[in-house]
């Protein structure tokens, strides 16, 4: 489906110039709203520009269908781990039905989109008064990762894109943010600057903050679908509070990637997916 989506991310430090006009309108388009956050980097390594502003969220937050399995969260790690009650990941929470039609309409792999939906409802659960709908989480994978497809890669009967995804080195070089290693290479490799790994292009500081078992199978694995996108819904949910407010929607998506070009391809993609869907 030749789908009018922007490009995967290009880990660059965001270039604000000129007017904001030409980065698109949304029915929620918010004129000059600042970018809350801190003086590092953000989920994914972006360094953020003085003065950058975020103008757009979507239009509303998509549902899925729930087959009615339940979720709980369990308190592991630095945040709790969402585990549904009976063991079964979450790519089986949302109507197999649902995910395949979806699927077709908005040219996301069935396996990707069951991701996405099942860890909107996880949080739907976990997070009563968070509203992320999938539509978010499936527009900052395609702007991250075209859905684990970056590179060549594929995401495998297991959930697992291979070959793994890996942001370049985080060095300040051609535009990149600067963010020494981190984790002694465990999670990229490399053991001197830190990359974005997986689908939903975490650094590794921030995946161990945010890490969750979205499949249920006892480990946490970034390179893992379900668990990536569970973990990108618990992060977005615990920063923005009630993402059906424009204002903490742009927080929350601004703490994932600080680039005012990047909040407004998240957005246009989110609405883009509501409207096929």
């Amino acid at each position: 489906m030749n789908t009018p989506f922007p490009s995967a991310r290009r880990w660059v430090l965001p270039a604000v110039t000129g007017s904001l006009a030409g980065l698109g309108v949304s029915v929620l388009a918010l004129a000059a709203v600042m970018v809350p956050g801190n003086s590092g980097t953000d989920a994914s390594g972006v360094t953020p520009s003085p003065g950058a502003t975020a103008t757009r969220a979507p239009s509303g937050s998509s549902p899925a269908p729930s087959t009615g399995l339940s979720v709980s969260p369990a308190a592991t790690g630095s945040s709790p781990t969402v585990r549904s009650s009976n063991g079964t990941a979450i790519s089986q929470l949302a109507d197999a039905g649902w995910v395949a039609s979806t699927a077709r309409r908005v040219g996301i792999s069935e396996r990707a989109l069951a991701a996405y939906a099942g860890a909107s409802l996880a949080v739907g659960q976990t997070h009563p008064g968070c509203g992320l709908g999938w539509n978010t989480l499936a527009a900052i994978g395609q702007v991250e990762s075209g859905h684990g497809t970056l590179n060549g890669a594929v995401i495998d009967g297991d959930g697992i894109a291979t070959p793994t995804i890996l942001g370049p080195a985080l060095d300040g070089a051609d535009g990149v943010a600067t963010v020494s290693d981190t984790d002694r290479g465990r999670l990229d490799g490399d053991t001197t600057w830190d990359h974005a790994v997986g689908p939903m292009q975490f650094i590794p500081a921030t995946w161990q903050k945010a890490a969750q078992d979205g499949n249920g199978d006892g480990t946490t694995d970034v390179n893992q679908i379900d668990d990536a996108a569970l973990g990108a819904a618990v992060y977005l949910c615990d920063v923005g509070g009630d993402l059906t407010v424009a204002e903490n929607w742009i927080a929350a998506v601004s703490a994932y990637n600080q680039s005012t070009e990047y909040n407004n391809q998240v957005a246009e993609a989110a609405d883009t997916y509501t409207e096929l869907a």
